[in-house]
């Protein structure tokens, strides 16, 4: 019903930016948000950032408020993920999640993505 394609992952320096996009494979969004959260070996999945897509109000962790920029585009129901400054902490596996039978609940994933930041 629905797929989320994510791209723009790889490897990049400490200090350095990349971009992850999430495409929701629907012509329309009708569910109630979208995010990213990620998850290093041996670690929990933690939260990375969402936007409630009736809204557009934005959400972030502790850990990446300041340096990441999650932004929508309605016509292509997809978000992206602007990650400034990074550092090799930020080294984990990204999953993109919607919203979509109801509220608080991330019912459809994406694969994830890798994001492997060197020093």
């Amino acid at each position: 019903q629905v797929q989320l394609v994510e791209s723009g992952g790889g490897l990049v320096q400490a200090g350095g930016s990349l971009r992850l996009s999430c495409a929701a494979s629907v012509r329309t969004f009708s569910g109630y948000a979208m995010g990213w959260f990620r998850q290093a070996p041996g670690e929990e999945r933690d939260f990375v950032s969402s936007i409630a897509w009736r809204t557009g109000h934005t959400y972030y962790g502790n850990f990446v408020k300041g340096r990441f920029t999650l932004s929508r585009d309605n016509a292509k129901n997809t978000v992206y993920l602007q990650m400034n400054s990074l550092k090799p902490e930020d080294t984990a596996r990204y999953y993109c999640g919607v919203q979509w039978a109801k509220p608080g609940e991330y019912d459809y994933w994406g694969q994830g993505i890798q994001v492997t930041v060197s020093s």
